[in-house]
């Protein structure tokens, strides 16, 4: 039997990992869509008239069994993957691609699903079936209903070539990651690093049976050596290993890959009658045009690159008066960044992590969670995980009731991509009087506990951390009749306000006093610490927003062009760039072909977004201040409005619900401390 097929006899119908193989998935797969094309058939053939019931409804609640098997394949093909996941990756997207068009392309149920668009007048829809309904009908038109037959053709090709694109993308991502190291076997070389660095990449080094250290490209690894060696030869070596990664000219080079994807989007988009990719995907999110979204994007370069400038000068300045440096390099300014931020304000994280033990930091996320939601999470050890280093917890609302299954899975290993982020494994949706709790999961790559020393985090991990348990929360308490609306499916440039609102409570002294211990002593974590925090909380806030902007801006530029007139990746970026570099271009670098956000995540023509929704989380934060940061009225209003009601309105229409009015724009330049040198009022 192919336990994918079967119930899961689990605790909350969890998913049984340890009885699935790799070869129950392609089966399951393949029949799991066979299944979901019955459904559609049924729903199609039915000889009653459409009605949102039995048409859009139907269509939603149809595919359970492929979505749920997907969730899975695709969570082990992020956290879990290995060559035989990948091959399997492979031939499984293009048949989910060809499902997708399948469906899409279906002339008699875009004819049905029409019909009750056409006469939604006539029904009494609440708002949630008239988003669904609206959101149905636009998702038709938009992936191609409308088209001939031979265009149809034609874009199911263009979306088969981009899925396999895209999975290569990031296998070769994975790899370039994976093949680097910097083992040194001199002590010397070590020079600056903390202790825990030090001990950590001993560990990496006995793991591959190596003497000495090893530091790879995984992010607990590479970040704190750019952050405290003082051989700035080998900062430089593994800072251009990480910059030139798949940009080399190898078996793992993605510039072609990245020419035939954005070729691939731009001709998708313009069969489908757009100008570019861009306006294709923008029109469907808050920022609604290219033209908003690069208006949004100069309006915050404008205002914040001459800060940025100043900084750079000042950091400049400083590393010359340190160690003569006449010109600051890339490698160079996370260095001599932390060196000044302890010297300004005699802060560093060696000094914080203590104070930031990981089990500590995730029961803090919980009791933020608590205070402003009433939620109880629980650890409990009889749920299947995809990895023994994953946690696992039940979430109960305050009425004792299953809010959800959490997932844990926190640290770095061969078969996980690098970064952070939160999936589900199960979506919420109320069927049958039956509301199906989800399981969601946090996905992170923080350090390993050493012999010596349970797992501590960096300032920025922490809020890393809360920033995913943000999104966690979204899915978490998501409360919506649908499954195509519920939790995180929302517009792009609004999916990141739960998140990065969440960040803010990792600044203040109520919320850090419930988390922040030393781990030997037990200590609270001093004021005077919780006031260096706060101090340095805007040191560099401009170059960090550039850098942002750099990112953002390189992303509209691949999806605004027409590509048949870029002949170098590194040329195109380099122009795209220019006005956003802040150190000397390196042309041995590149963005593009390790951008894993755009051309194998799910934000291209959306990386504006974190910013666009930075501007939504600092007002909304100015709200929870104004009030008390655990003021429960306030929280209850943000669980009603935003956490809990997906994408079932217009996120501007529940922001508002949320907030008694429209976002103010000068929130985050308020935050950032970058008002006054905009010169606004």
């Amino acid at each position: 039997m192919n336990p994918l097929l079967e119930n899961f006899e689990t605790p909350f119908g969890t998913t049984p990992f340890s009885k699935i193989k790799n070869e129950h998935f392609i089966p399951a797969f393949t029949k799991a869509i066979e299944i979901a094309k019955n459904e559609v058939d049924q729903l199609v053939n039915n000889p009653e008239p459409p009605t949102f019931e039995n048409t859009v409804a139907a269509l939603d609640y149809s595919g359970e069994l492929l979505s749920k098997i997907s969730k899975i394949f695709f969570n082990l093909n992020s956290a879990e993957t290995s060559p035989e996941i990948q091959a399997i990756a492979s031939e499984v997207s293009p048949m989910l691609s060809a499902f997708a068009n399948d469906i899409s392309l279906n002339e008699n149920l875009f004819e049905r699903i029409k019909t009750v668009y056409n006469n939604r007048d006539q029904y009494e829809l609440n708002a949630e079936q008239k988003t669904l309904l609206e959101t149905n009908y636009k998702n038709f038109v938009r992936n191609g209903a409308n088209l001939s037959e031979a265009d149809k053709e034609t874009l199911r090709n263009i979306d088969k070539q981009l899925s396999q694109n895209s999975l290569k993308f990031g296998e070769n991502v994975l790899a370039a990651t994976n093949r680097y190291e910097l083992h040194l076997t001199d002590h010397s070389k070590l020079s600056g690093l903390p202790e825990g660095v030090i001990e950590a990449a001993a560990m990496t080094a006995k793991q591959k049976n190596k003497e000495g250290w090893v530091f790879t490209l995984d992010y607990p690894s590479i970040i704190p050596f750019m952050t405290y060696s003082s051989n700035r030869s080998l900062r430089k070596e593994i800072s251009l290993a990480n910059g030139s990664k798949n940009f080399k000219g190898d078996e793992l080079d993605n510039q072609q890959i990245v020419l035939k994807i954005v070729q691939l989007r731009h001709q998708r988009a313009r069969l489908l009658g757009y100008d570019s990719h861009a306006h294709f995907v923008l029109e469907e999110q808050m920022a609604t045009s290219p033209e908003k979204v690069n208006a949004f994007l100069n309006d915050l370069l404008t205002k914040s690159k001459p800060k940025a400038l100043q900084e750079i000068t000042q950091l400049t300045e400083y590393a010359h008066k340190l160690d003569q440096i006449e010109t600051l390099q890339s490698w160079d300014g996370v260095y001599y960044t932390e060196k000044l931020k302890q010297e300004l304000f005699d802060l560093d994280d060696e000094k914080l992590k203590p104070y930031f033990q990981l089990d500590h930091v995730i029961q803090g996320a919980f009791l933020v969670a608590n205070k402003l939601y009433g939620l109880e999470f629980k650890q409990v050890n009889n749920i299947d995980t995809h990895h023994p280093d994953v946690k696992t917890y039940e979430v109960r609302y305050a009425n004792g009731n299953l809010a959800a299954i959490f997932y844990g899975d926190y640290h770095p290993r061969p078969g996980k991509r690098n970064g952070a982020w939160m999936t589900s494994l199960n979506t919420q949706f109320i069927k049958d009087g039956i509301n199906n709790r989800p399981h969601i999961l946090n996905v992170c790559n923080f350090t390993k506990p050493t012999e010596t020393k349970p797992s501590l985090l960096t300032f920025n991990e922490v809020t890393t951390l809360f920033h995913e348990f943000g999104h966690a929360l979204h899915g978490i308490l998501a409360n919506t009749t649908y499954p195509g609306l519920s939790g995180t499916s929302v517009y792009r440039d609004f999916v990141e306000l739960p998140s990065q609102v969440l960040e803010n409570w990792c600044y203040e002294e109520e919320a850090l006093r419930l988390f922040a211990f030393h781990y030997q002593t037990g200590e609270t974590i001093p004021m005077e610490l919780i006031q260096k925090i706060k101090d340095s909380s805007t040191y560099m806030e401009a170059t960090r927003m550039v850098r942002q902007l750099n990112f953002g801006m390189l992303d509209m530029a691949w999806h605004t062009t027409d590509p048949s007139h870029i002949e170098s990746v590194g040329t195109f970026e380099k122009e795209a760039t220019q006005e956003t570099q802040l150190y000397p271009y390196n042309d041995q670098n590149n963005i593009s072909t390790a951008f894993s956000h755009i051309f194998q995540g799910g934000y291209a023509s959306g990386y504006y977004s974190y910013k666009w929704a930075e501007v939504l989380d600092a007002d909304a934060f100015e709200f929870f201040s104004e009030n008390g940061i655990f003021n429960p009225e306030i929280g209850t209003l943000f669980q009603e409005h935003i956490l809990s009601k997906g994408g079932s309105e217009h996120p501007m229409e529940l922001y508002k619900k949320f907030r008694g009015k429209e976002p103010d724009s000068n929130a985050l330049l308020r935050r950032a401390g970058l008002l006054e040198e905009a010169n606004l009022s």
